[in-house]
């Protein structure tokens, strides 16, 4: 089996595992990979640049939370760190013959300990030997065509190319850094709902306190995991959360009368307390909370 049909695979196997997983992938499922002709073939090793022994050329990069290596975001496109120093390292190597190659790659950014991010495909485009790093960006899976693995993209002339490069690469930037932002303030409530204690992953979401328009922070004082319900309710200002951690509900939902879901996941709220975060850090800022609060306050219809 050639590399271009592992890729293919790896690419296939990729999209319904982040359609089972909310886009989020955990290491042991990664690790776990997936079957090719009966021979099974992972995703990543505790290397970052990882061959599978199927393999003639790497097929996945990856960056750690808190890793050793500098891998970062640069405007259209990402900076990943050479392995070591040695410019000549095979795992090097492989990455400098897939940019003279154009063949395409996965790269699985770590949002938190144990829990990836998988992008495809990627493609080197430099090779930086003097900052000792290679430079990525994404491109459009529809337009990979595995072929020979010598010409992976439709043909499209060099700027049309390049220009769908970095749009591709700048919105991942964007899902990047939300999907950290949930994970992280998921982790840091145990993976339930402030308000309601709901703990499904899949109803759950990380809650601004702030918004980015605002000046908003996307760190995890700046964020509440709620469920989805209660992300609306408080977007709405149907609740609000004081600064104490005390919710409050609009006076008019209170006097509202309606079915059970109003009663029991709205009305029955008024004047319990979010659950926060052992951890003071990631505890809900009352300053933040504060600000909010006061737009709640200030609505057309008051709390009690």
């Amino acid at each position: 089996m050639s590399d271009a049909d592992i890729r293919r695979a790896a690419f296939g196997w990729l999209a319904e595992r982040v359609a089972e997983h909310d886009d989020v992938l955990p290491w042991q499922v990664l690790q776990q990979g997936f079957e090719v002709n009966g021979v099974r073939v992972p995703l990543v090793s505790m290397q970052g640049i990882f061959k599978p022994k199927v393999c003639k050329l790497p097929l996945s990069i990856r960056t750690a939370v808190d890793g050793p290596y500098n891998d970062s975001a640069s405007g259209d496109s990402f900076l990943y760190a050479y392995r070591g120093n040695n410019r000549d390292h095979r795992d090097n190597a492989g990455l400098r013959e897939l940019m003279r190659r154009q063949v395409p790659l996965i790269y699985l950014f770590g949002l938190v300990k144990g829990r990836y991010l998988p992008v495809w495909p990627v493609f080197i485009v430099r090779d930086n030997p003097a900052g000792l790093t290679f430079t990525f960006q994404l491109d459009d899976a529809a337009l990979v065509d595995f072929g020979e693995l010598s010409s992976s993209l439709a043909p499209a002339p060099d700027e049309v190319r390049e220009e769908r490069r970095r749009y591709a690469t700048r919105e991942i930037e964007v899902r990047l850094h939300q999907r950290s932002f949930r994970e992280r303030v998921l982790r840091a409530y145990k993976t339930q709902c402030a308000i309601c204690r709901l703990r499904h992953r899949e109803l759950l979401d990380a809650a601004h306190i702030v918004g980015d328009k605002e000046g908003g922070e996307p760190n995890v004082p700046n964020g509440l995991s709620l469920c989805k319900l209660h992300h609306a309710a408080f977007d709405k200002y149907f609740i609000g959360v004081r600064p104490d951690g005390i919710i409050e509900v609009r006076r008019d939902i209170l006097m509202e009368r309606d079915g059970p879901m109003l009663l029991h996941g709205l009305k029955k709220l008024h004047r319990s307390r979010i659950y926060r975060p052992r951890s003071s850090a990631n505890q809900p800022d009352p300053d933040l909370l504060a600000f909010r609060y006061a737009r709640f306050v200030s609505g057309p219809d008051t709390t009690a």
